[in-house]
């Protein structure tokens, strides 16, 4: 919401913001930069008898030291541009946020959809401000308020001089809290609990570690139960999980968009910048289900708002018809049979080795005929081409972009091994189920499903020109993949968890997390916003 935004410009003289960075936290005025930092919430806690309560004496420390930490930073930083350290030192923005805010519901036994985690969203955000701002002042009377001062609204107000002319953003902490160990932001938990799949496809359940000491604590923990948990990626439905405690760890895809955004906007009520956060949507969601979303964000003074709906960017089950199989030459070996077991005072004759058939491919003949279908992949647009023999598909051309690129190179090899596999009669239902579910980081949703990857594209180009025989009559032209309805309905409950599966990530082939604005990799640490 720019209007907004610059509504709230602190240098509105300087000129006027058009825009965010992509995670939406930080607008900027030309070659401004601002300095972020976060503060896991997860360690602002002491315990007072069996529960623990949010330690605000100590908060109001770490606060103090982080806004001057954070000013600091801008005056040893080496930047890039001249332009960028003179408007930079010239505003001195900074940018004081959190993470670890699920991870605090959760010790305080609040649910993160409750009016209570609203007041605790109000009543930490709102300390920080208060005492960031503080500090800000200290160090405007020591160092001087930043230099647009004068230019600025504060100077117009009762607000004392500041040294920064904003202090508090809620930004990404996918990385940072990967290596706090604590929940991402303002985010609820994407999970209770994941499998980690390491070397030699061993699995390892890695559970949210107050989980585990709640479970053990209250009698119910169980090594199955932990990786039930995990396939599951929510407690919904596990009835040996007491009530209270279902309640408490919930995730993300569990709690409604409202709440979703009524916890942003408790924060943005009390942030300078713009607040970084993902409402997640389940996979039936509407244009209009959308469309509250945000108009309740503007309502309840949100900057702005991210959207992810579930299922979005992952394949669907594909529950078309298909064509009979095609018929699979069969190639016979004839194996030597094993010599019958010699006494042991007999020789043993060597036996002769056995030579397999070699399989070659059938002649291309002069002409063919086939169809180019386009399908859009993250890469960009691919053109299939099929072309058919008298006994049935026997060559696919792929062509995107190009030509020497990288994602073209390795098109082109894919589709000269299937034309060599399809000469030599091998079954297409086992091309397709080889190079079909292929992901790569950019999956994209196309007409008719999902495209995980260029491979899964041309397979998919595939089943729709022939299914498991190749042999249907084609016209000679090109044209769009369009799949029947079926093929974009979700699957039957239970198939997947959720539907919580996303695109993996380039650096581990994990799966990758929406949140925040962005894509982050909870096992390596890859995010897409770095």
């Amino acid at each position: 919401f720019i209007d907004r935004i610059n509504q709230h410009n602190p240098t509105p003289s300087l000129g006027a913001f058009e825009g965010t960075n992509p995670c939406g936290e930080q607008p900027l005025l030309p070659y401004e930069s601002c300095n972020l930092g976060s503060i896991n919430l997860a360690k602002m806690v002491r315990r007072q008898g069996k529960r623990w309560v949010l330690d605000e004496k100590r908060l109001d420390n770490l606060v103090a030291q982080a806004v001057r930490f954070l000013d600091n930073v801008i005056d040893v930083n080496r930047y890039p541009l001249p332009q960028i350290e003179e408007m930079t030192k010239a505003n001195r923005k900074i940018g004081l946020g959190v993470m670890g805010f699920a991870d605090l519901l959760i010790m305080l036994e609040i649910p993160y959809d409750s009016p209570e985690a609203v007041r605790m969203a109000r009543r930490v955000m709102g300390r920080i401000r208060k005492k960031a701002r503080e500090a800000s002042a200290k160090l405007a009377e020591l160092r001087g308020p930043f230099p647009n001062y004068p230019k600025s609204v504060y100077s117009q107000s009762n607000i004392p001089p500041l040294r920064n002319a904003t202090i508090t953003t809620i930004a990404p902490t996918g990385t940072l809290s990967i290596i706090a160990s604590c929940s991402s932001g303002i985010e609820p938990l994407f999970a209770v609990s994941y499998i980690r799949r390491v070397l030699d496809n061993e699995e390892l359940v890695e559970v949210h570690p107050h989980f585990v000491e709640v479970a053990k604590n209250r009698g119910f923990y169980r090594e199955e139960l932990m990786r039930d948990v995990a396939a599951n990626g929510g407690l919904k439905g596990f009835e040996e999980i007491p009530e209270d405690v279902r309640r408490v760890f919930v995730t993300a895809h569990e709690i409604t968009p409202e709440w979703h955004v009524k916890i942003q906007a408790a924060f943005q009520e009390y942030t300078d910048n713009a607040v970084s956060k993902t409402v997640n949507f389940p996979h039936d969601a509407t244009p209009e289900d959308v469309a509250r979303v945000y108009w309740l964000a503007y309502r309840l003074g949100c900057k702005g708002v991210t959207i992810y709906r579930d299922r979005s960017r992952d394949s669907q089950v594909l529950n078309i018809g298909r064509c009979a199989p095609s018929e699979i030459m069969q190639v016979e070996a004839t194996m030597a049979e094993l010599p019958v077991a010699a006494a042991p005072s007999a020789e043993v004759t060597p036996r002769t080795p056995r030579v397999l058939p070699r399989i070659a491919p059938r002649p291309r003949p002069p002409v063919t005929r086939g169809v180019t279908e386009r399908i859009g992949t993250g890469c960009g647009k691919l053109y299939v081409t099929v072309n058919h023999d008298e006994e049935g598909i026997c060559e696919v051309f792929a062509q995107m972009g190009k030509s020497g690129g990288c994602a073209a190179s390795q098109i082109e090899g894919i589709s000269r091994l299937i034309s060599l596999a399809l000469r030599s009669r091998v079954s297409m239902d086992a091309i397709i189920k080889q190079i079909k579910g292929i992901r790569c980081p950019a999956p994209l949703w196309a007409k008719g499903g999902m495209v995980l990857s260029c491979a899964d594209g041309i397979a998919r180009v595939l089943e729709h020109q022939g299914g498991g025989n190749g042999q249907e009559a084609h016209e000679d032209k090109t044209k769009r993949l369009d799949n029947p309805r079926a093929a974009s309905l979700p699957p039957p409950r239970g198939e997947q968890a959720h539907g919580v599966v996303v695109g993996s990530c380039p650096d581990c082939g994990g799966a990758v997390e929406h949140g925040e604005g962005c894509e982050v990799c909870r096992f390596c640490g890859f995010t897409k916003c770095a």
